[in-house]
């Protein structure tokens, strides 16, 4: 009985002698039953590479429990552990990362703001396709061009020219990229021959002196 009081007495001592505070709080801890509960109860310092909810944004250090970083944190990059050598590469990424959004946001405003630019470009290639000619080879339809009544009879395609072909060609011929909206053809052109295409193109381009509306010089030939 002695020597079980004297241990008894002597784990109060230790207790006594070696209470220590936490880092965080006033609250004491008792040593000897923060060594018997295990490492699951002391806390890492990581730092974030990306914002995790309920835990903190990208670029904080945190304090986290080893199992959680072990299997959660670490094996999905989300975290490293807080020392000299991560904390300078992620503040170096994190500084790369502002730079190129400040970069990123400039090229946005340029954009934004060339409104001009883009009317002059419009301009351009609205006199483009108004001064150009289109030409477009096609196949004819053999049976009926050999039973025409005339040399004067229109000479059949094989199949139709449509919007979508007039589109194709002119981004092909003129490097000029227009919508099928922007071309007036109510039905397809169907026989050899020149035609000139309305255009519907922005009001806001002013119109050559003497014309009406913009067209497009169509020429389609026989292959």
């Amino acid at each position: 009985m002695a020597g079980l009081r004297n241990g008894r007495n002597v784990i109060r001592q230790i207790i006594k002698d070696t209470n220590i505070h936490s880092s965080d709080s006033d609250r004491m801890i008792n040593p000897l039953l923060y060594a018997c509960q295990g490492v699951r109860y002391r806390k890492l310092e990581v730092i974030l590479t990306t914002s995790v909810e309920k835990l903190g944004k990208a670029g904080q250090t945190v304090k986290v429990a080893p199992g959680h970083f072990r299997n959660h944190l670490m094996p999905k990059l989300l975290a490293v552990p807080n020392i000299d050598k991560y904390a300078y590469l992620i503040k170096q990424q994190r500084k790369n990362c502002l730079l190129q959004e400040e970069e990123e946001e400039e090229e946005v405003k340029v954009v934004t703001v060339s409104e001009e630019a883009k009317q002059r470009e419009y301009q351009k290639a609205a006199k483009i396709l108004d001064n150009a000619r289109l030409v477009l080879r096609r196949s004819i339809n053999l049976e009926k061009f050999r039973t025409r009544a005339t040399k004067e009879d229109a000479i059949e395609l094989k199949s139709p020219v449509t919007t979508e072909d007039l589109v194709a060609e002119v981004a092909r011929q003129l490097c000029v990229h227009i919508l099928p909206e922007n071309v007036h053809l109510p039905s397809p052109l169907l026989t050899v021959g020149e035609y000139e295409v309305p255009l519907r193109l922005p009001k806001s381009i002013p119109l050559p002196a003497g014309k009406i509306q913009w067209t497009l010089n169509v020429k389609i030939r026989t292959a």
